[in-house]
């Protein structure tokens, strides 16, 4: 596989700097931040269904792990948080969606940040991720996001053309100072015993949020949202159904 699509990233987000123990970097020039795709190489992936694509790029190699459907138009986009890894809470969610929606002929990548914990590089390989989908055939993808992750979903999903949705779960507010220009359907969980970013940011990020919006409040839930995770699953699964592009 090759494709080869350069994009980068306007100036913005004046917010308030990380909540809780996400960091972050404000010290980049966001104008002159780009990446592009040189090419793209697949190997065997540990979850069965799931190939392993290597994204070589001008900023260093990205690693999606991609389960494709035959056919798809759809896709689901699934990053972490601060920390990295692409399983996803809630008894790692993304892994389990992905298995489940192949069979609602939806393709899911989950992206392994190449600078986890760097929010501008983050987005970039969170863009990189729907140009990947968009050369294949996507035509349409969902975000979602846990955490750091949530405001890199957000961001994100403002600059792609082929996102057409959001999720952000136990999210941050750092990174989300233009979501009230996002008009695209949002999906906000948290809970409500979250004691790592509390649920204010999540509350704060729907007041700023152009419609249509809608925000979860888990009762008892933790910044994981592992104590209820089917609730989480059925939501996220409800919301890419709704909005994903008829095919």
């Amino acid at each position: 596989m090759s494709t080869r699509s350069p994009f980068g990233l306007p100036r913005g987000d004046d917010n308030e700097s990380s909540d809780g123990n996400e960091p972050s970097d404000n010290s980049k020039n966001l104008d002159e931040m780009t990446l592009s795709i040189r090419g793209a190489k697949a190997r065997p992936a540990e979850l069965d269904g799931e190939i392993d694509v290597q994204l070589d790029t001008t900023r260093g190699e990205i690693i999606l792990h991609f389960r494709p459907v035959e056919g798809a138009i759809n896709a689901l986009i699934c990053v972490g948080g601060a920390g990295g890894g692409a399983s996803g809470p809630a008894d790692k969610v993304y892994e389990r969606l992905s298995a489940e929606l192949s069979e609602e002929n939806i393709s899911t990548v989950r992206v392994e940040y190449r600078e986890a914990g760097e929010f501008e590089e983050s987005v970039l390989d969170t863009l990189a991720a729907g140009s990947f989908l968009k050369g294949i055939g996507a035509e349409s993808a969902i975000l979602v996001g846990h955490s750091f992750g949530g405001a890199v979903a957000v961001r994100a999903a403002g600059l792609s053309d082929i996102v057409h949705g959001v999720i952000a779960l136990s999210s941050q507010r750092f990174g989300t100072a233009e979501v009230d220009r996002l008009h695209k359907p949002l999906l906000l969980i948290h809970g409500s015993a979250d004691d790592v970013l509390d649920k204010a940011a999540s509350e704060d990020i729907f007041q700023r949020a152009s419609e249509p919006k809608v925000l979860e409040i888990l009762e008892g839930e933790g910044h994981g949202l592992a104590e209820n995770p089917e609730d989480v699953f059925r939501l996220i699964k409800s919301f890419v159904l709704n909005y994903m592009k008829a095919s």
